[in-house]
């Protein structure tokens, strides 16, 4: 074996040191990016006319139409980017408001507010559910992960959270609902199922829970989470009206011709293996077929997996890595649902020693989501769901191979 790969399957180089100051100088770095996007904002835009907080533009737009009785209006661009241009100016881009009628159930509330008290509100509160799932992950783990100081640290300066402050995103959400969830699935499988249902604000990530659930046969937990979806959407209907769904299926064509297959925010940004193959100018229904066949060797690999003997950390590390492959329309930004992957796995591993190269792709999987956009605008190579395959394909690989041994054992007993 090389040193480079004696090296990596090591993982010698990640110290408890490193696992301080690593994570501390880009927390630093972070922090003095965003001071600075404020310090140099002109209202609500930053030093370049964008909003600041960019993609929450277009969540506090909507929120605003709600306030004012047009729950319908975010759906139709072209009256979304007029309040668009009426809040931020002539010279805004224009902000997609892309998501189902049950987001509009969270932004609502925001838009009674003034731009920036709304983007720090969603900031803070997205942040502190994020940082709540990933503690009640841990809660019961032993190893340096117990340590508060570390692993706050650690989830503070995750590359994802910056990525998504600075967006306004909504990619902290998710990985609170999936760690969450995680958390109580086996304690208290019914409000596991309530916290996999809120996914349904952005169903492409939720595509593979029910098989998850159906394969250990866990029919409390999906039970509370169809009762709960089924809550969320009347009540979304007896607030905003049966038109909003009218309007959110009529969008959905626009984003699927103009965001999805002609990569109208640029492919660059999206890390998905469609995205990957439009890159590199596939065509369309190629590009399809290969995204369906991703996502259907994920499914079959995931049930696999969690009808295995495998512990918890690791079906719930190979949930978080399915829901992220299965689905063409993933940014960087979404990456933020590594983030429970990355702590079940670095606590199992701090506990019962971590498997060959496990240190190496957790440092990469933690660093991807700063590095995935730029890399992919300048070589054409979607890195970061590279990378999740990679970590799949590892994962999927030990699993297996431990349970082939020990049915050998048994055998041989």
């Amino acid at each position: 074996m090389t040193p480079v790969l004696d090296f990596l399957r090591s993982g010698s180089f990640l110290t408890k040191e490193r696992m301080k100051l690593w994570p501390a100088a880009l927390l630093a770095g972070f922090a003095v990016a965003i001071l600075f996007l404020f310090v140099t904002a002109h209202g609500n835009t930053d030093y370049k006319g964008r909003p600041l907080g960019s993609d929450f533009a277009s969540f506090y737009t909507a929120g605003t139409f709600v306030r004012d009785g047009h729950p319908a209006a975010p759906f139709e661009a072209r009256l979304q980017y007029a309040r668009e241009k009426e809040i931020f100016g002539k010279e805004v881009p224009f902000f997609g408001w892309l998501n189902p009628p049950f987001l509009l159930l969270l932004v609502a509330p925001l838009g009674a507010l003034p731009y920036i008290p709304a983007l720090v509100v969603w900031q803070a509160l997205t942040l502190a559910l994020y940082l709540g799932g990933i503690a009640l992950l841990l809660r019961n783990q032993s190893g340096v992960f117990r340590e508060p100081g570390l692993w706050l640290l650690i989830a503070l300066a995750f590359p994802a959270v910056f990525v998504n402050f600075i967006h306004g995103q909504n990619g902290l959400l998710t990985a609170a609902l999936f760690a969450g969830a995680l958390a109580f699935l086996d304690e208290r499988p019914m409000l596991a199922g309530v916290l996999f249902a809120l996914l349904v604000y952005k169903p492409q990530f939720g595509i593979m829970i029910p098989l998850a659930l159906v394969a250990t046969g866990r029919w409390r937990t999906l039970g509370a989470a169809a009762v709960t979806v089924i809550m969320l959407a009347a009540i979304v209907t007896t607030l905003f009206g049966w038109s909003v769904w009218n309007s959110f299926l009529a969008s959905m064509q626009f984003a699927r011709e103009f965001i999805l297959e002609q990569g109208g925010t640029g492919y660059y940004k999206m890390q998905s293996v469609f995205a990957g193959a439009r890159m590199l100018h596939a065509p369309v229904a190629l590009s399809y077929v290969l995204q369906a066949a991703t996502g259907a060797a994920a499914a079959i690999l995931l049930v696999r997996i969690w009808r295995s003997k495998a512990s918890l950390a690791d079906k719930g590390a190979a949930l978080c890595f399915s829901a992220l492959v299965v689905t063409p329309y993933s940014y960087d930004y979404d990456f933020a649902a590594l983030a429970p992957a990355i702590a079940l796995l670095g606590a199992q591993g701090m506990t019962r020693g971590f498997r060959p190269y496990e240190k190496s792709i957790l440092v990469l999987l933690w660093a991807v989501p700063i590095l995935a956009r730029g890399f992919a605008e300048t070589t054409l190579i979607p890195l970061g769901v590279i990378t999740i395959l990679a970590a799949s394909g590892f994962l999927v690989r030990d699993i297996f191979q431990k349970a082939g041994q020990q049915a050998g054992v048994s055998s041989f007993g």
